[in-house]
């Protein structure tokens, strides 16, 4: 079963970590995400491989058994954000890059809409219990926020800066 205390790993690193082209498109994807180490994009890397994995796997399957099991997985790529809409193909699931997987994580999102300068004060925020969704907080830089938890993404109502942007307003 495993130690309770030890989580299972969540990522898999690149089979070939040392290619140049590898490492200089890693570097600038840590740079523009505001990513604390690599293990964090390979976290990413993994979420986005194991659903086109399924895609492919479906895809090799008769039209009308696919079209029954891939309604799921598109329906919960959809939500999470990562498909722009609940109609959309497998053909769309392989098209998506670790970029878009990258744009839906909470430290990125809390930067777009403008709570923080920038994605490191982003990371800060949330790490120190600022940022709350559905007014419970969230100390996860990486959580992946879904369409409807987006909408409730804000400034915990304890923070002292909720109680600058209140006075400001």
């Amino acid at each position: 079963m495993g130690d309770p205390k030890k989580p299972r790993k969540k990522w898999e690193a690149p089979t070939h970590p040392w290619r140049r082209d590898v490492l200089q498109q890693e570097l600038e994807l840590l740079g523009k995400y505001g990513l604390r180490n690599k293990k964090e994009l390979w976290i990413a890397k993994s979420i986005l491989r194991r659903f086109r994995v399924r895609a492919r796997k479906l895809l090799s399957l008769p039209e009308g058994e696919r079209e029954f099991l891939a309604k799921p997985l598109i329906n919960r790529l959809y939500h999470l954000g990562l498909l722009a809409s609940p109609d959309s193909s497998l053909n769309d699931v392989l098209r998506l890059t670790v970029e878009d997987v990258l744009e839906r994580r909470l430290q990125t999102l809390v930067y777009k809409r403008g709570l923080a300068n920038s994605l490191f004060q982003a990371r800060q925020l949330i790490v120190h219990g600022h940022v709350t969704i559905n007014s419970r907080k969230v100390r996860s830089p990486g959580y992946i926020v879904s369409r409807e938890e987006e909408h409730s993404l804000g400034l915990h109502p304890n923070s002292p800066l909720a109680r600058v942007e209140r006075q400001s307003a």
